[in-house]
């Protein structure tokens, strides 16, 4: 294995600031079926990571360019597996219906203490991370504006 490439791939998870809450995918007929993750995939060729997450965005939510802001939170490098993956949360204003492609069969807002089960085992291991779980109640605390009824 040639250890100076890295496959890359990224995700993000969406927080809407209306109602505090995240968007989870569930997979469908892919690796991990059934389980709920991120939007993200594989960085193609010539593609950067910022330029893959925006077409994964699009392809598996149809949502384009109304995040309000992108925070990363996560950089995971598995050296023996050539493999990173770039985690970030974009924050939008509010909710949406994702308009998902094949690779998902359901989404679900909720909130991070409510998040679905199973998590996708990548998702599961990053919501362990004290230092994620920090950085999530900071971007909670700080971009949530709950709206009285919602």
């Amino acid at each position: 294995m040639d250890t100076g490439y890295l496959k890359q791939s990224v995700g993000t998870v969406f927080f809407a600031k209306a109602t505090k809450r995240f968007l989870f995918l569930l997979r469908g007929e892919t690796s991990f079926e059934n389980t709920w993750a991120f939007v993200g995939g594989k960085v193609e060729p010539g593609e950067s990571i910022l330029q893959a997450l925006n077409r994964e965005t699009i392809e598996e939510t149809g949502l384009s360019r109304n995040t309000l802001k992108l925070i990363p939170i996560e950089k995971f490098t598995n050296n023996k597996k050539g493999f990173e993956y770039h985690t970030f949360v974009s924050i939008v204003d509010a909710e949406f219906i994702p308009q998902l492609n094949t690779e998902h069969k359901g989404y679900a807002w909720t909130t991070i203490e409510g998040w679905p089960k199973p998590l996708h085992p990548g998702v599961f291991n990053t919501f362990q991370a004290e230092e994620i779980q920090t950085k999530i109640a900071t971007i909670t605390d700080l971009f949530g504006e709950v709206v009285q009824g919602t």
